[in-house]
């Protein structure tokens, strides 16, 4: 069983008697598989059952929407507002390579998004984690120029989302929106 129609990508190959089978994951919405019988046996063969995808899984919605953000043909048709403000949500509440999956997702989101489709503003949360960061990195002079992958993202991240607003005309006030008021002071008395 595979995940591509060449057998090639998450490969699950079993043979014997059923206690050698496991559960196991595939990505997508499609499944592959290939039966060979070497006639050895008078048995019937296999029987398996197939579940979609669970509800509320996180590699299963990324999977979605990675594929969907991929296609030009679907972007038009998504609500990329809403996907905005959840996928935010998500990049915010998650922890190690999910957060970092879901920043690549952020960074699909506004690379593709036409007009102001995304609410930038809601991008704080992040915003602040990356600037405490920075500050940690510039205190950190035991390590000068390694960055964290979770680093590397929300730079890339930013850097995207700046090069966007621009364009779009909206810098002042995007910047403003992702400081605080203190941080504002602390940069106008320097």
């Amino acid at each position: 069983m595979s995940s591509s129609s060449d057998f090639q990508q998450d490969r699950h190959s079993f043979s014997g008697s059923p206690q050698k089978w496991n559960d196991f994951e595939l990505p997508g919405d499609t499944l592959y598989y290939r039966f060979t019988s070497d006639m050895s046996n008078t048995e019937w063969g296999y029987k398996f059952t197939v579940t979609a995808g669970h509800l509320g899984r996180f590699q299963t919605g990324f999977e979605i929407l990675k594929q969907m953000l991929s296609e030009e043909r679907v972007i038009p048709h998504l609500p990329l507002a809403k996907i905005w403000e959840w996928q935010v949500g998500v990049a915010c509440r998650q922890t190690g390579h999910q957060r970092l999956k879901a920043i690549h997702l952020l960074l699909k989101i506004v690379q593709c998004s036409a007009q102001r489709d995304c609410d930038l503003t809601l991008l704080k949360p992040l915003w602040q984690l990356f600037t405490h960061m920075e500050n940690n990195l510039c205190h950190d002079m035991t390590k000068p120029g390694i960055l964290l992958p979770l680093h590397r993202a929300l730079a890339e991240l930013f850097f995207v989302t700046e090069n966007r607003v621009t364009e779009l005309g909206s810098l002042q006030e995007y910047l403003l929106a992702l400081n605080t008021e203190d941080h504002l002071h602390r940069c106008t008395a320097q």
